[in-house]
């Protein structure tokens, strides 16, 4: 294998304020949701993250294409279409 020396990376100006605002942004987007949760009460605030976590699976679904199919109980589907 080739040995190269390490390449120079130069932080700019605009890279630090890029960052900064990034990083507020994040900041704030935190606390609002902790006002939220915290704000209402016990119940409103579990049926929330549940509700959130809800959707959240469903924008991962939704961004691979995965269609959950429901499963039939019955015992045909189990063993196919086999005759006793």
């Amino acid at each position: 294998m080739l040995r190269r020396k390490p390449t120079r990376l130069e932080l700019k100006l605009d890279d630090i304020e890029e960052f900064d605002g990034a990083r507020k942004e994040l900041e704030s987007r935190r606390k609002r949701e902790e006002v939220d949760v915290v704000g209402g009460s016990d119940g409103e605030g579990a049926l929330g993250l549940s509700t959130d976590h809800k959707s959240r699976e469903q924008m991962i679904h939704d961004r691979i294409g995965y269609k959950p199919q429901p499963k039939p109980n019955n015992r045909s589907s189990q063993f196919g279409n086999f005759e006793f």
